[in-house]
């Protein structure tokens, strides 16, 4: 795989001990620590890869309509470790799902910030479903139609780690999961019975994983008119998601130029395919800047 020395040198990236940051950020309801095998697929490739372990549960930064809190997160973060290394190189943003918004928001936010942004499956609200997301927000229904209704029923607790284990490996979609990435999620998705006297429990807090779905933003389309990024802008898309049927893929086509890539799997084939998705991530980020630009989108 390139290095640091190849390709990002000649793009002007190199931040802390010579090597440019990608700073990744998960989807609702994992930790960051689930996607150690990316992460470890990143680094050999001379990247310096940072994460925010969980997003929404720093008081300081409560969930919000429209997720200003969580990328206010997301920049705190990226700023801290600027004042922690004296650096203040541009960095690569790579999001799943959710973070893949929380990539979007944070780059229109502070363009100077970005080198680049990924997204990993984030269809993004536009067209009709703007004002329609809007009026479900407005009036409560999101709680009663919305993905927040499966997570606010999740089971939260059982009696030990192996129990955790039986349970989630019964299901199809972890069954679907690279081995390894199961297991990281495992280690990082749950507190074990040292912090928890009554069982094991979930890591990502429930209300929070559904306080997140309920704010979900609808104002993307016209943020980005108004706050065009100035770096290019990718997606990678899951041929089997049903997360893109829901929200339609047409205005993320177009953010995305050709910088759109496919990759067999469903809205959670980072866990499915971490390799494929890694080698797909190193492969935009080193790719020549192009593609359309924000600016000439329409809801």
């Amino acid at each position: 795989m390139p290095t640091a020395q190849g390709p990002h040198a000649r793009q002007g990236l190199q931040g802390p001990q010579g090597r440019p940051t990608l700073v990744f950020c998960h989807a609702n309801g994992f930790p960051a620590g689930t996607y150690g095998v990316l992460f470890e697929a990143w680094r050999r490739a001379g990247w310096r890869v940072l994460a925010p372990e969980k997003f929404g549960h720093d008081p300081r930064y409560g969930v919000s309509n429209g997720w200003r809190a969580l990328r206010d997160e997301l920049l705190a973060f990226i700023e801290r470790d600027h004042h922690a290394t004296g650096s203040a190189a541009p960095v690569a943003l790579v999001g799943h799902s959710m973070g893949g918004y929380l990539a979007l928001l944070a780059a229109s936010r502070q363009p100077a910030l970005a080198s680049a942004v990924v997204l990993l499956d984030a269809p993004i609200v536009s067209g009709w479903r703007v004002p329609a997301f809007g009026l479900m927000k407005a009036t409560g229904l999101i709680r009663r139609g919305g993905p927040g209704v499966a997570s606010a029923r999740r089971r939260e607790q059982w009696p030990t780690l192996a129990a955790v284990r039986e349970h989630f490996a019964g299901k199809a979609v972890f069954a679907r999961w690279d081995p390894r990435v199961f297991d990281d999620y495992l280690r990082h998705g749950f507190h074990d019975g040292a912090a928890e006297p009554d069982g094991v429990r979930l890591a990502f807090a429930r209300e929070t994983e559904t306080r997140i779905y309920n704010t979900l933003p609808h104002h993307v389309p016209a943020l980005l008119r108004r706050h065009p990024l100035r770096c290019p802008v990718s997606f990678v898309a899951g041929t089997r998601s049903a997360e893109n049927r829901q929200l339609g893929l047409a205005f993320a086509r177009r953010l995305a130029g050709p910088r759109w890539r496919w990759i067999e799997g469903s809205h959670l084939f980072p866990m499915e395919k971490p390799e494929a998705t890694a080698a797909a991530v190193l492969a935009l980020l080193q790719a020549p800047p192009g593609g359309a630009r924000p600016q000439a989108l329409s809801i």
